[in-house]
Protein backbone atom coordinates (compact mmCIF):
# COMPACT_ATOMS: atom_id res chain seq x y z
CA UNK A 1 0.00 0.00 0.00
CA UNK A 2 1.25 3.41 -0.50
CA UNK A 3 0.45 6.25 1.57
CA UNK A 4 0.06 9.63 -0.47
CA UNK A 5 -0.01 13.60 0.47
CA UNK A 6 -3.75 14.82 0.80
CA UNK A 7 -2.39 17.95 0.37
CA UNK A 8 -3.24 18.75 -4.01
CA UNK A 9 0.18 19.96 -5.86
CA UNK A 10 -0.34 23.29 -7.48
CA UNK A 11 -0.16 22.56 -11.46
CA UNK A 12 0.84 25.62 -13.53
CA UNK A 13 -1.46 25.16 -16.62
CA UNK A 14 -2.13 28.04 -19.54
CA UNK A 15 -5.35 28.78 -17.82
CA UNK A 16 -3.97 29.02 -14.57
CA UNK A 17 -1.32 31.78 -15.63
CA UNK A 18 -4.54 33.33 -17.80
CA UNK A 19 -6.38 33.59 -14.66
CA UNK A 20 -3.14 36.33 -13.64
CA UNK A 21 -4.78 39.48 -12.49
CA UNK A 22 -2.22 40.90 -14.44
CA UNK A 23 -3.88 40.28 -17.58
CA UNK A 24 -6.98 41.89 -16.66
CA UNK A 25 -5.10 45.12 -16.64
CA UNK A 26 -5.45 47.20 -19.68
CA UNK A 27 -3.18 46.46 -22.70
CA UNK A 28 -1.10 49.63 -22.47
CA UNK A 29 -0.46 49.40 -18.58
CA UNK A 30 0.11 45.63 -18.72
CA UNK A 31 2.89 46.30 -21.23
CA UNK A 32 4.18 48.89 -19.67
CA UNK A 33 3.85 46.77 -16.63
CA UNK A 34 5.84 44.22 -18.21
CA UNK A 35 7.96 46.34 -19.57
CA UNK A 36 9.37 47.99 -16.82
CA UNK A 37 9.93 44.44 -14.78
CA UNK A 38 12.21 43.16 -17.55
CA UNK A 39 14.08 47.00 -18.10
CA UNK A 40 15.11 46.01 -14.36
CA UNK A 41 15.92 42.68 -14.99
CA UNK A 42 18.11 43.32 -17.68
CA UNK A 43 19.52 46.15 -15.55
CA UNK A 44 20.59 44.25 -12.76
CA UNK A 45 22.21 41.40 -15.11
CA UNK A 46 24.18 44.09 -16.90
CA UNK A 47 25.19 45.49 -13.32
CA UNK A 48 26.06 41.76 -12.18
CA UNK A 49 28.50 41.50 -15.20
CA UNK A 50 30.54 44.18 -14.84
CA UNK A 51 30.49 44.12 -11.17
CA UNK A 52 34.11 43.73 -9.61
CA UNK A 53 32.82 41.88 -6.06
CA UNK A 54 34.63 42.20 -2.83
CA UNK A 55 33.61 39.83 0.24
CA UNK A 56 34.01 43.17 2.34
CA UNK A 57 31.21 44.71 0.42
CA UNK A 58 28.36 42.37 1.77
CA UNK A 59 28.63 43.15 5.34
CA UNK A 60 27.59 46.64 4.62
CA UNK A 61 25.38 45.44 2.41
CA UNK A 62 23.62 43.14 4.71
CA UNK A 63 24.05 46.10 7.74
CA UNK A 64 21.62 48.40 5.28
CA UNK A 65 19.25 45.82 4.61
CA UNK A 66 18.91 44.96 8.50
CA UNK A 67 18.52 48.55 9.01
CA UNK A 68 15.35 48.82 6.03
CA UNK A 69 13.90 45.16 7.44
CA UNK A 70 13.84 46.61 11.06
CA UNK A 71 11.82 49.56 9.74
CA UNK A 72 9.19 47.19 8.38
CA UNK A 73 9.05 45.60 11.20
CA UNK A 74 8.53 48.25 13.66
CA UNK A 75 5.19 50.16 11.67
CA UNK A 76 3.91 46.57 10.33
CA UNK A 77 1.13 46.90 12.57
CA UNK A 78 0.53 50.71 11.42
CA UNK A 79 -2.36 49.83 8.32
CA UNK A 80 -3.21 52.55 5.53
CA UNK A 81 -5.98 51.96 3.46
CA UNK A 82 -4.71 50.29 -0.42
CA UNK A 83 -4.53 52.51 -3.42
CA UNK A 84 -2.99 55.58 -1.93
CA UNK A 85 0.94 56.88 -2.86
CA UNK A 86 2.48 56.94 0.37
CA UNK A 87 6.34 57.38 1.64
CA UNK A 88 7.91 54.62 3.79
CA UNK A 89 11.42 56.32 3.78
CA UNK A 90 13.01 53.31 2.38
CA UNK A 91 14.84 55.49 0.06
CA UNK A 92 16.82 56.53 2.99
CA UNK A 93 18.48 52.85 2.92
CA UNK A 94 18.34 52.84 -0.50
CA UNK A 95 19.96 55.74 -1.30
CA UNK A 96 22.90 54.72 0.90
CA UNK A 97 23.36 51.20 -1.09
CA UNK A 98 23.68 53.11 -4.26
CA UNK A 99 26.15 55.37 -3.14
CA UNK A 100 28.25 52.96 -0.71
CA UNK A 101 28.12 49.98 -3.23
CA UNK A 102 28.06 49.25 -6.59
CA UNK A 103 24.70 49.44 -8.77
CA UNK A 104 24.27 45.70 -8.49
CA UNK A 105 23.52 45.99 -4.60
CA UNK A 106 20.63 48.61 -4.48
CA UNK A 107 18.78 46.73 -8.15
CA UNK A 108 18.79 43.85 -5.53
CA UNK A 109 17.84 45.26 -2.81
CA UNK A 110 13.70 45.76 -3.00
CA UNK A 111 13.19 42.49 -3.82
CA UNK A 112 13.69 41.09 -0.06
CA UNK A 113 12.30 44.24 1.74
CA UNK A 114 8.82 43.96 -0.82
CA UNK A 115 8.99 40.24 -0.09
CA UNK A 116 9.33 41.16 3.29
CA UNK A 117 6.21 43.57 2.90
CA UNK A 118 4.14 41.06 1.35
CA UNK A 119 4.70 38.46 3.71
CA UNK A 120 4.85 40.60 6.95
CA UNK A 121 2.55 43.96 6.17
CA UNK A 122 -0.15 42.91 3.72
CA UNK A 123 -0.58 41.21 0.60
CA UNK A 124 -0.85 42.88 -2.57
CA UNK A 125 -1.23 41.78 -6.05
CA UNK A 126 2.42 39.75 -7.13
CA UNK A 127 2.41 42.09 -10.61
CA UNK A 128 2.18 45.33 -8.20
CA UNK A 129 4.62 44.60 -6.47
CA UNK A 130 7.17 43.44 -8.62
CA UNK A 131 6.84 46.52 -10.52
CA UNK A 132 7.62 48.10 -7.12
CA UNK A 133 10.88 45.94 -6.94
CA UNK A 134 11.35 47.10 -10.63
CA UNK A 135 10.71 51.00 -10.37
CA UNK A 136 12.92 50.85 -6.74
CA UNK A 137 15.45 49.28 -8.87
CA UNK A 138 15.52 51.48 -12.01
CA UNK A 139 15.23 54.56 -10.16
CA UNK A 140 18.23 54.40 -7.40
CA UNK A 141 20.23 52.03 -10.09
CA UNK A 142 20.06 55.01 -12.03
CA UNK A 143 21.17 57.09 -9.05
CA UNK A 144 23.91 54.64 -8.17
CA UNK A 145 25.60 54.91 -11.71
CA UNK A 146 25.28 58.69 -12.04
CA UNK A 147 27.31 59.15 -8.56
CA UNK A 148 30.31 56.34 -9.32
CA UNK A 149 30.43 57.24 -12.96
CA UNK A 150 29.83 61.09 -12.68
CA UNK A 151 30.68 62.13 -9.62
CA UNK A 152 33.20 60.20 -7.68
CA UNK A 153 36.00 60.71 -10.35
CA UNK A 154 35.37 64.43 -9.56
CA UNK A 155 36.00 63.12 -6.09
CA UNK A 156 38.72 61.52 -6.28
CA UNK A 157 41.02 64.47 -7.97
CA UNK A 158 42.99 66.81 -5.81
CA UNK A 159 40.36 68.78 -3.74
CA UNK A 160 40.56 70.32 -0.50
CA UNK A 161 38.77 68.85 2.58
CA UNK A 162 36.15 71.25 2.64
CA UNK A 163 36.00 71.67 -1.33
CA UNK A 164 35.41 67.73 -1.38
CA UNK A 165 33.37 67.91 1.37
CA UNK A 166 30.87 70.23 -0.61
CA UNK A 167 30.93 68.13 -3.66
CA UNK A 168 30.01 65.15 -2.34
CA UNK A 169 26.86 66.74 -0.43
CA UNK A 170 25.56 68.15 -4.09
CA UNK A 171 26.77 64.60 -5.64
CA UNK A 172 24.69 62.82 -2.96
CA UNK A 173 21.56 65.21 -3.24
CA UNK A 174 21.81 64.82 -7.35
CA UNK A 175 21.72 60.87 -6.80
CA UNK A 176 18.69 61.07 -4.87
CA UNK A 177 16.59 63.53 -6.57
CA UNK A 178 17.10 61.07 -9.66
CA UNK A 179 16.34 57.92 -7.82
CA UNK A 180 13.13 59.75 -6.45
CA UNK A 181 12.34 61.33 -9.87
CA UNK A 182 12.75 57.72 -11.81
CA UNK A 183 10.43 56.13 -9.36
CA UNK A 184 8.37 58.12 -8.79
CA UNK A 185 7.28 59.22 -12.35
CA UNK A 186 7.34 55.46 -12.98
CA UNK A 187 4.68 55.24 -10.77
CA UNK A 188 2.87 58.10 -11.98
CA UNK A 189 2.77 56.27 -15.35
CA UNK A 190 1.28 53.31 -14.00
CA UNK A 191 -1.29 54.69 -11.91
CA UNK A 192 -2.33 56.92 -15.08
CA UNK A 193 -2.63 53.94 -17.31
CA UNK A 194 -4.58 51.97 -14.80
CA UNK A 195 -6.43 54.73 -14.06
CA UNK A 196 -7.03 57.31 -16.60
CA UNK A 197 -9.04 59.53 -14.42
CA UNK A 198 -7.07 60.05 -11.73
CA UNK A 199 -5.37 63.29 -10.82
CA UNK A 200 -1.65 62.99 -11.10
CA UNK A 201 -1.51 66.47 -9.28
CA UNK A 202 -3.83 65.25 -6.48
CA UNK A 203 -1.13 62.83 -5.75
CA UNK A 204 2.51 64.55 -5.94
CA UNK A 205 2.26 67.94 -6.30
CA UNK A 206 0.15 69.35 -3.78
CA UNK A 207 1.74 71.39 -1.05
CA UNK A 208 1.90 68.44 1.61
CA UNK A 209 3.61 66.07 -0.80
CA UNK A 210 5.79 68.45 -2.15
CA UNK A 211 6.94 69.07 1.43
CA UNK A 212 7.02 65.88 2.54
CA UNK A 213 9.22 64.80 -0.81
CA UNK A 214 11.85 68.19 0.21
CA UNK A 215 12.01 66.54 3.78
CA UNK A 216 12.67 62.45 2.78
CA UNK A 217 15.10 63.13 0.11
CA UNK A 218 16.99 66.09 2.49
CA UNK A 219 16.56 63.33 5.41
CA UNK A 220 18.23 60.62 3.15
CA UNK A 221 20.74 62.67 1.52
CA UNK A 222 22.28 63.44 5.30
CA UNK A 223 21.82 60.07 6.06
CA UNK A 224 24.08 58.89 3.47
CA UNK A 225 26.57 61.42 3.71
CA UNK A 226 27.49 60.60 7.20
CA UNK A 227 27.52 57.18 6.44
CA UNK A 228 29.95 57.45 3.56
CA UNK A 229 32.28 58.89 6.40
CA UNK A 230 31.50 56.04 8.74
CA UNK A 231 29.00 53.10 9.38
CA UNK A 232 29.45 53.81 13.16
CA UNK A 233 26.64 57.03 11.93
CA UNK A 234 23.53 54.13 12.04
CA UNK A 235 23.60 54.59 15.34
CA UNK A 236 21.88 57.73 15.21
CA UNK A 237 20.74 57.50 11.77
CA UNK A 238 18.37 54.74 12.22
CA UNK A 239 16.22 55.84 15.48
CA UNK A 240 16.45 59.49 13.30
CA UNK A 241 14.55 58.08 10.28
CA UNK A 242 12.32 55.38 12.55
CA UNK A 243 10.79 58.80 14.47
CA UNK A 244 10.38 60.62 11.15
CA UNK A 245 8.44 57.79 9.60
CA UNK A 246 6.48 57.76 12.62
CA UNK A 247 6.27 61.40 12.10
CA UNK A 248 4.98 61.21 8.54
CA UNK A 249 2.54 58.01 9.36
CA UNK A 250 0.59 60.06 11.88
CA UNK A 251 0.13 62.62 9.21
CA UNK A 252 -1.43 59.85 7.00
CA UNK A 253 -3.27 58.39 9.69
CA UNK A 254 -4.80 61.44 10.04
CA UNK A 255 -5.99 61.97 6.41
CA UNK A 256 -6.91 58.18 5.95
CA UNK A 257 -9.51 59.18 9.18
CA UNK A 258 -11.00 61.85 7.04
CA UNK A 259 -11.83 59.93 3.78
CA UNK A 260 -13.77 57.19 2.54
CA UNK A 261 -11.07 53.95 1.86
CA UNK A 262 -12.82 52.98 -1.32
CA UNK A 263 -13.18 56.35 -2.84
CA UNK A 264 -10.69 58.91 -1.55
CA UNK A 265 -13.72 61.36 -0.99
CA UNK A 266 -14.43 62.72 2.65
CA UNK A 267 -16.63 59.94 4.73
CA UNK A 268 -19.88 60.52 5.77
CA UNK A 269 -19.02 61.88 9.18
CA UNK A 270 -15.87 64.13 8.37
CA UNK A 271 -18.82 65.31 5.36
CA UNK A 272 -21.22 66.07 7.03
CA UNK A 273 -19.08 68.08 9.89
CA UNK A 274 -17.35 69.70 7.44
CA UNK A 275 -20.49 70.67 5.27
CA UNK A 276 -22.26 71.97 8.98
CA UNK A 277 -19.02 74.31 9.31
CA UNK A 278 -19.56 75.56 6.02
CA UNK A 279 -23.09 76.03 6.03
CA UNK A 280 -22.38 78.12 9.36
CA UNK A 281 -19.96 80.33 7.53
CA UNK A 282 -22.16 81.21 4.72
CA UNK A 283 -24.89 82.28 6.86
CA UNK A 284 -23.00 85.03 7.99
CA UNK A 285 -23.14 86.39 4.84
CA UNK A 286 -25.74 84.90 2.99
CA UNK A 287 -25.04 83.27 -0.43
CA UNK A 288 -27.03 80.97 -2.26
CA UNK A 289 -26.63 77.48 -1.46
CA UNK A 290 -27.34 74.17 -2.99
CA UNK A 291 -26.67 70.74 -1.96
CA UNK A 292 -27.40 67.24 -4.02
CA UNK A 293 -27.47 63.76 -3.28
CA UNK A 294 -26.82 61.08 -5.78
CA UNK A 295 -27.64 57.56 -6.12
CA UNK A 296 -26.02 55.12 -8.59
CA UNK A 297 -29.06 53.25 -10.25
CA UNK A 298 -29.49 49.70 -9.29
CA UNK A 299 -25.73 49.36 -8.05
CA UNK A 300 -26.49 45.94 -6.64
CA UNK A 301 -27.16 44.67 -10.07
CA UNK A 302 -23.44 45.72 -10.88
CA UNK A 303 -22.12 43.61 -7.90
CA UNK A 304 -24.77 40.42 -8.76
CA UNK A 305 -23.23 40.20 -11.97
CA UNK A 306 -20.05 41.52 -12.08
CA UNK A 307 -19.14 41.07 -8.20
CA UNK A 308 -17.93 43.29 -5.82
CA UNK A 309 -14.63 44.17 -6.65
CA UNK A 310 -15.89 45.46 -10.09
CA UNK A 311 -18.37 47.27 -7.73
CA UNK A 312 -15.99 48.85 -5.57
CA UNK A 313 -13.86 49.83 -9.27
CA UNK A 314 -17.35 51.59 -9.98
CA UNK A 315 -17.41 53.70 -7.36
CA UNK A 316 -14.22 54.66 -7.37
CA UNK A 317 -14.31 55.41 -11.54
CA UNK A 318 -17.42 57.30 -10.53
CA UNK A 319 -15.84 59.06 -7.46
CA UNK A 320 -13.13 60.35 -9.96
CA UNK A 321 -15.61 61.66 -12.66
CA UNK A 322 -17.32 63.95 -9.87
CA UNK A 323 -13.98 65.11 -8.52
CA UNK A 324 -12.55 66.09 -12.02
CA UNK A 325 -15.98 68.00 -12.62
CA UNK A 326 -17.22 69.92 -9.35
CA UNK A 327 -14.77 73.05 -8.33
CA UNK A 328 -12.31 73.42 -5.58
CA UNK A 329 -14.21 74.94 -3.15
CA UNK A 330 -17.36 72.49 -3.26
CA UNK A 331 -17.68 69.33 -0.70
CA UNK A 332 -18.18 65.93 -1.84
CA UNK A 333 -18.46 62.63 0.56
CA UNK A 334 -19.66 59.19 -0.10
CA UNK A 335 -22.43 59.06 2.67
CA UNK A 336 -23.57 55.30 1.88
CA UNK A 337 -23.01 52.38 -0.29
CA UNK A 338 -23.92 54.22 -3.34
CA UNK A 339 -25.04 57.19 -2.06
CA UNK A 340 -22.85 60.68 -2.13
CA UNK A 341 -23.71 64.14 -1.58
CA UNK A 342 -22.12 67.66 -2.35
CA UNK A 343 -22.12 70.76 -1.03
CA UNK A 344 -22.08 73.38 -3.45
CA UNK A 345 -21.36 77.10 -2.01
CA UNK A 346 -22.46 80.25 -3.95
CA UNK A 347 -24.69 78.13 -6.06
CA UNK A 348 -28.78 78.61 -7.00
CA UNK A 349 -30.77 75.84 -7.24
CA UNK A 350 -30.87 76.20 -11.06
CA UNK A 351 -27.18 76.27 -11.14
CA UNK A 352 -27.09 73.58 -8.97
CA UNK A 353 -29.08 71.63 -11.45
CA UNK A 354 -26.82 72.32 -14.29
CA UNK A 355 -24.04 70.89 -12.28
CA UNK A 356 -25.99 67.71 -11.60
CA UNK A 357 -27.09 67.36 -14.99
CA UNK A 358 -23.33 67.46 -16.34
CA UNK A 359 -22.12 65.11 -13.82
CA UNK A 360 -25.15 62.45 -14.82
CA UNK A 361 -24.46 63.16 -18.53
CA UNK A 362 -20.86 62.46 -17.33
CA UNK A 363 -21.05 58.98 -15.81
CA UNK A 364 -24.23 57.65 -18.41
CA UNK A 365 -22.30 58.62 -21.42
CA UNK A 366 -19.25 56.81 -20.47
CA UNK A 367 -19.37 52.99 -19.73
CA UNK A 368 -16.98 51.81 -16.80
CA UNK A 369 -14.72 48.86 -18.17
CA UNK A 370 -14.48 46.58 -15.05
CA UNK A 371 -13.55 42.28 -14.58
CA UNK A 372 -14.13 40.19 -11.94
CA UNK A 373 -10.26 38.64 -12.42
CA UNK A 374 -11.49 35.39 -13.81
CA UNK A 375 -13.07 36.91 -17.39
CA UNK A 376 -12.46 39.29 -19.46
CA UNK A 377 -12.94 43.12 -18.98
CA UNK A 378 -16.49 44.26 -20.10
CA UNK A 379 -17.93 47.63 -19.95
CA UNK A 380 -20.38 48.18 -17.22
CA UNK A 381 -22.90 50.60 -18.48
CA UNK A 382 -24.06 52.87 -14.94
CA UNK A 383 -26.16 56.02 -14.33
CA UNK A 384 -27.43 57.99 -11.06
CA UNK A 385 -30.36 59.79 -10.00
CA UNK A 386 -29.88 63.17 -8.23
CA UNK A 387 -31.81 65.41 -5.74
CA UNK A 388 -30.97 69.25 -5.52
CA UNK A 389 -32.09 71.55 -2.95
CA UNK A 390 -31.32 75.16 -2.35
CA UNK A 391 -30.78 76.64 0.99
CA UNK A 392 -34.27 78.01 1.89
CA UNK A 393 -33.41 80.80 4.36
CA UNK A 394 -31.11 81.06 7.04
CA UNK A 395 -32.48 79.36 9.62
CA UNK A 396 -32.22 76.15 7.79
CA UNK A 397 -29.83 73.87 9.03
CA UNK A 398 -27.86 71.26 7.05
CA UNK A 399 -30.25 67.71 8.26
CA UNK A 400 -33.14 69.69 6.99
CA UNK A 401 -31.56 70.45 3.55
CA UNK A 402 -30.56 66.95 3.63
CA UNK A 403 -34.07 66.14 3.63
CA UNK A 404 -35.20 68.02 1.07
CA UNK A 405 -32.71 66.74 -1.19
CA UNK A 406 -33.40 63.24 -0.34
CA UNK A 407 -37.24 63.92 -1.12
CA UNK A 408 -35.99 65.38 -4.56
CA UNK A 409 -33.86 62.14 -5.11
CA UNK A 410 -37.04 60.28 -4.23
CA UNK A 411 -38.93 62.05 -6.82
CA UNK A 412 -36.25 61.48 -9.21
CA UNK A 413 -35.66 58.04 -8.88
CA UNK A 414 -40.17 57.45 -8.81
CA UNK A 415 -39.78 59.12 -12.24
CA UNK A 416 -37.58 56.49 -13.67
CA UNK A 417 -34.34 57.04 -12.50
CA UNK A 418 -31.33 58.70 -14.29
CA UNK A 419 -32.36 61.95 -13.93
CA UNK A 420 -32.38 65.16 -12.03
CA UNK A 421 -34.97 66.38 -9.53
CA UNK A 422 -34.32 70.27 -8.30
CA UNK A 423 -36.32 71.73 -5.13
CA UNK A 424 -35.61 75.53 -4.89
CA UNK A 425 -36.77 78.82 -4.25
CA UNK A 426 -39.26 80.04 -6.68
CA UNK A 427 -40.54 76.33 -7.54
CA UNK A 428 -43.90 75.84 -6.63
CA UNK A 429 -43.65 72.08 -7.83
CA UNK A 430 -39.80 69.98 -7.78
CA UNK A 431 -38.44 70.34 -11.49
CA UNK A 432 -37.88 67.52 -13.11
CA UNK A 433 -35.75 68.35 -16.64
CA UNK A 434 -36.56 67.05 -20.10
CA UNK A 435 -35.92 63.37 -20.91
CA UNK A 436 -32.12 62.29 -20.06
CA UNK A 437 -29.43 62.58 -22.45
CA UNK A 438 -31.23 65.96 -23.97
CA UNK A 439 -30.97 68.35 -21.55
CA UNK A 440 -28.81 71.59 -22.34
CA UNK A 441 -27.30 71.39 -18.97
CA UNK A 442 -25.13 67.86 -19.91
CA UNK A 443 -22.76 70.13 -22.52
CA UNK A 444 -22.75 73.57 -20.06
CA UNK A 445 -19.11 74.65 -19.20
CA UNK A 446 -18.21 74.49 -16.36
Amino acid sequence: MTLTSAMPRHRWSVASIRRWPLWALAPGARAYVMATVLAAAAFAVLAAWHTTWHLSQVPVYLLLLACSAAMIEAIRDVKLSRDTMTRDLQEVWYLSIALLLPPVYVLLAPIPMVVMKQLRVRRNLIHRRAFSIASIGLGYGAASVEFHSGVRPLLDGSLSPSAHAVGLLAGIVAAAITGWLINVWLVVGAVKLTSPTARIRALTFTREAVTTDVTVTCLASLVTLGLSYTLAALVVALPVVLMQKRFLMHSQLVAEARTDAKTGLLNAATWHREASTELSRIRGYWSPTSLAIIDIDHFKLVNDTHGHLAGDRVLRVISDRFKTELREGDLIGRFGGEEFAILLPHTSGTEAGRVAERLRGHIADEPIVVSDGREAAVGCSVTISVGVAELAHTRQDLDELLAVADAALYQAKAEGRDRICIMAAGLDEPQLPVPPGTGPAARAPQ
